[in-house]
């Protein structure tokens, strides 16, 4: 096999922005890597799901189709 191909791969801590900390193996070459959601903050793991509708756009999209029946 030839030798030196592969990149070096070692451990990682991975810190989250809701300060959850874990480790795990990653081949980026720095010893943190920072993410802006985890698991124990992500609404799908958490149970948490937040519905935002901003400014009624359920709503106007329904209002235009309907009138395109209408008609």
């Amino acid at each position: 096999m030839k030798q030196n191909t592969h990149p070096d791969y070692h451990e990682v801590t991975v810190t989250c922005a809701c300060g959850n900390k874990f480790k795990t193996g990653s081949t980026v070459k720095q010893d943190e890597i920072k993410i802006e959601i985890c698991n124990k903050c992500h609404p799908f793991f958490t149970g948490t799901q937040k519905i935002v509708d901003q400014g009624g756009r359920v709503e106007k999209f329904n209002n235009r189709y309907a009138n395109k029946k209408s008609k």
